[in-house]
């Protein structure tokens, strides 16, 4: 089974992406979906312990933790030495959950792929991508999204040139969907051929 990795940078597009291959039958794991039950399940705990204040009936309050990580930046890797262990739990077990399914391709979703450092096994890497200005439009768009959050983010993150330089295949999420959706279609029939 052929384990795609799919990245990029806030508002290029991932989900969107993730979501075309998902609907052509794809097994795909989302790591922001795997936050977000962590979120309301295992992490709560560790979390609060190192975040006083940011459980709120038994979920993590996402606006609390960012507003904590907002005035302490460098209290995040406390954060991502919580989660991303588990986090990378939820991936190997959906791995080896498409891999007994018989699948030939499965993808998986990880949004700092790159920064992080770690080795996930992937055998290749998709990027997404678009203009900074469209980027930079999507972005302001998101509920509780501020301009010094939205640079925060973003002086975190590898610049989207630098991904693209180290991604197997890009999709250009500035362009219709429908166009990158057939751009998709095509990676897969294309991997699936190579199995």
């Amino acid at each position: 089974m052929l384990r795609l990795g799919l990245t990029g940078s806030i508002a290029t597009g991932k989900s969107t992406t993730l979501k075309a291959f998902a609907d052509l039958g794809v097994p795909v794991f989302s790591s922001d979906d795997a936050v977000h039950e962590l979120y309301a399940g295992t992490a709560t705990a560790p979390v609060e312990r190192a975040f006083p204040g940011v459980v709120r009936d038994g979920v993590i309050d996402r606006a609390e933790l960012s507003r904590q990580l907002l005035a302490r930046p460098g209290r995040l890797r406390e954060l991502e030495a919580i989660v991303h262990p588990l986090v990378r739990g939820k991936l190997a077990a959906f791995l080896d959950s498409a891999r007994e399914s018989g699948a030939k391709l499965a993808v998986v979703d990880i949004p700092l792929l790159f920064e992080t450092g770690f080795d996930y096994g992937l055998d290749r890497i998709a990027v997404t991508w678009c203009d900074p200005v469209i980027q930079r439009e999507r972005a302001l768009k998101r509920p509780g999204m501020t301009v010094e959050k939205l640079e925060a983010i973003l002086a975190r993150q590898m610049p989207q040139a630098e991904k693209k330089k180290r991604a197997d295949y890009l999709f250009d999420t500035g362009r219709p969907v429908e166009a990158v959706r057939e751009e998709v279609r095509a990676l897969v029939e294309q991997l699936n051929a190579e199995q």
